[in-house]
C-alpha cells in the first residue's frame, strides 16, 4: 500500500510540476513579465510551502533544529542536487542580472544566516539562536528584494517578440485568464499535496527497512520537502524555460531563510540544537559556487560538469553527515 501511495504522490507532483509551469508561463507572457521573475516570485513561495509547513510546525512544538535544519538541508538539495541534474540534461545559461543581482541575493541571504544563527562566534557563551529581533530583519529583508526584483523586472521588460504560424495563432488567443489561475493553483495543490504523499510514504518505508531517524531528517524530510522544487525545475527546464527553472531555485532558497526562517522564529526562537556552522557553511558554499560557475570555460552558464561537481559534493556531504 505505501508503495501505490508513493507512485500517487510522485504522478501528483508531476502533474502539479506541468500545470504550475505551464500557467506561470502565460502569466508571464501576458504581463510581460520575464520568466526568471516569476520562478523567483510565484512559483518559488509556491514550492516553498512543504518547507514553510514543516518549519513552522516544528517551530510550534519546539523543534527549532528541525525547523533550521528542514530549511539548511533542503537550501543545500535545491542547488547542489536540483540545479546538479537540471545541469545534467542541459546547461543553465545565466543572465547578467543572475550574476549582478539575483545569485548574490541568494548568497547574502546564506551569508546573514551564518551570521545571525552563531551568536557564539561574537560573544562567547551566548547560544546559538535567531531570535525574534533576527527576524524582523528577515522578514523586512525579503519584502525589500521581492519589492526591488518586481521593479527590475519592470524596467527591462522584454518586447513581444514576432511570431508567424501556429505560434501567431497562439499568441492572438491567450490563455484565459481563470484558466490561468487554475493551472497555477491546482499545480502548487498537486506539488504540496503529492510532496506530502511521497514523503509520508517513503518515511514509511524507510523506517520499515529499519533505516535511523537521523538519516530520515537528513535525506527524507528536507529532500521530501524540496520534491515540488525538483519536479518544477525539471519540468520548466524541459519546456525549454531555463530561465524558470534557474529562479525557482534561486528564489526558493531565498523565501527559505528570509521568510520561512523568519516566520518561524516570530513562533519561537530558533535554538540550533544539532545544526552546526558546517551545514551553514555547506549553504553559503552552495551560493558561492554557483556564482562562480558565470566566470567558468568563458560561458555564462551553469555547464554539465559543474552539474557533475554539485551532484558529487552533495554526496560528499551526506556521506559527511552519516559517518
Amino acid at each position: 500500500m505505501d508503495i501505490l501511495l508513493l507512485l500517487t504522490g510522485l504522478a501528483l507532483i508531476l502533474a502539479g510540476a506541468n500545470f504550475l509551469t505551464d500557467g506561470s508561463a502565460a502569466l508571464a507572457q501576458r504581463f510581460r513579465v520575464p520568466e526568471f521573475i516569476i520562478g523567483l516570485t510565484i512559483v518559488a513561495v509556491g514550492t516553498s510551502t512543504p518547507e514553510l509547513v514543516v518549519s513552522l510546525l516544528s517551530a510550534l512544538a519546539g523543534k527549532s533544529d528541525v525547523a533550521i535544519g528542514n530549511v539548511v538541508g533542503s537550501n543545500i538539495f535545491n542547488v547542489f542536487l536540483i540545479l546538479g541534474i537540471c545541469a545534467l540534461i542541459r546547461p543553465l545559461p545565466l543572465t547578467a542580472g543572475n550574476i549582478r543581482r539575483d545569485i548574490p541575493f541568494g548568497a547574502a541571504a546564506s551569508l546573514l544566516l551564518l551570521l545571525l544563527a552563531t551568536d557564539s562566534w561574537f560573544c562567547t557563551g551566548a547560544p546559538d539562536r535567531i531570535g525574534r529581533l533576527d527576524r524582523i530583519v528577515m522578514l523586512a529583508l525579503y519584502i525589500l528584494l521581492m519589492i526591488y526584483a518586481i521593479r527590475s523586472a519592470g524596467r527591462t521588460a522584454p518586447e513581444p517578440a514576432a511570431v508567424s504560424g501556429d505560434s501567431a495563432e497562439a499568441a492572438r488567443k491567450p490563455m484565459a485568464g481563470w484558466l490561468m489561475a487554475v493551472m497555477i493553483v491546482g499545480g502548487l495543490a498537486g506539488l504540496i499535496f503529492g510532496g506530502e504523499l511521497f514523503l509520508d510514504n517513503a518515511t514509511a518505508l524507510a523506517r520499515r527497512m529499519g533505516i535511523s531517524e537521523s538519516v530520515i531528517a537528513i535525506t527524507l524530510v528536507a529532500g521530501g520537502t524540496s520534491l515540488p522544487e525538483l519536479a518544477s525545475s525539471l519540468v520548466s527546464l524541459l519546456k525549454g524555460k531555463s530561465d524558470m527553472a534557474l529562479g525557482n531555485v534561486i528564489g526558493s532558497n531565498i523565501a527559505n531563510i528570509l521568510l520561512i526562517l523568519g516566520m518561524s522564529a516570530t513562533i519561537h526562537p530558533l535554538t540550533m540544537g544539532g545544526i552546526t556552522a558546517v551545514d551553514l557553511l555547506v549553504v553559503l558554499l552552495s551560493s558561492v559556487l554557483l556564482f562562480l560557475t558565470a566566470f567558468t570555460f568563458r560561458r555564462r552558464a551553469v555547464d554539465r560538469w559543474e552539474g557533475v561537481l554539485f551532484l558529487a559534493i552533495y554526496a560528499a556531504y551526506i556521506g559527511y553527515l552519516i559517518r
